[in-house]
């Protein structure tokens, strides 16, 4: 059943606190400097934010041209609506948060008979590849854009996992230190943080059998990344 986004919560999860430190460490930042009080996405939206629903992640296996043996692969469709008072560039960045930390970005060396395969399964006819989403999405419910996240599978029994979508909004915020001062990277860049979806699943008993135990959300958020 499709889903669509709800109002931002307050909280922002352990798992994506978690992974903006490890961020900031390998570019030369430290634990010290991140503020006590994380930053949090606005309860209100304070920018331009696009409409954004999707069906549950699924599992398939596609035999792809070339190799001897079928490939297991995860995607999640979605639907990307503009309903703001002007036209947006959609830039959208799929990741998947696997259980043991992983951070994988979607749609990176995915075969092309990979898509053609869930677009048959899904029977969307307007369904776009990853590639051809990317752009201005203008205004209004007839404009609204199909298109599907693919992931390679990281782990036979995927258990507790997230995803995280980018894109979606304009608001943005500078990390700072406990004195107010901007985190910077290594080469002296500051350290910006998105408005993000954050997506959270969890499979019980997949080990057994692979993409056949049903998906279940555990909640879903806005988040700073």
């Amino acid at each position: 059943m499709k889903r669509t986004t709800v109002l931002p919560r307050a909280l922002v999860s352990a798992a994506a606190l978690t992974l903006v430190i490890f961020a900031l460490l390998c570019l030369g930042g430290s634990f010290a400097q991140v503020r006590a009080d994380y930053p949090k996405p606005s309860p209100y939206p304070r920018s331009w934010e696009l409409d954004f629903s999707y069906d549950m992640p699924r599992r398939i296996v596609v035999q792809v041209p070339g190799s001897s043996l079928a490939q297991p692969y995860w995607y999640m469709t979605y639907t990307v609506t503009n309903n703001t008072d002007r036209e947006q560039m959609f830039l959208p960045i799929f990741e998947l948060l696997t259980k043991d930390g992983q951070v994988i970005r979607s749609d990176r060396n995915i075969p092309a008979a990979v898509f053609q395969a869930i677009k048959q399964r899904e029977k969307k006819p307007f369904l776009e590849p990853y590639p051809a989403i990317s752009g201005e999405l203008r205004l209004g419910e007839d404009q609204a854009r199909d298109s599907v996240a693919i992931w390679p599978e990281p782990h036979a029994e995927m258990g507790q996992f997230s995803i995280f979508v980018g894109g979606l909004s304009g608001e943005i915020l500078a990390l700072t230190d406990a004195s107010g001062q901007p985190v910077r990277t290594a080469d002296g860049r500051p350290v910006i943080l998105r408005k993000t979806l954050q997506l959270n699943f969890l499979i019980r008993g997949d080990e057994v059998y692979p993409g056949e135990d049903e998906v279940n959300e555990n909640s879903r958020e806005w988040v700073m990344r």
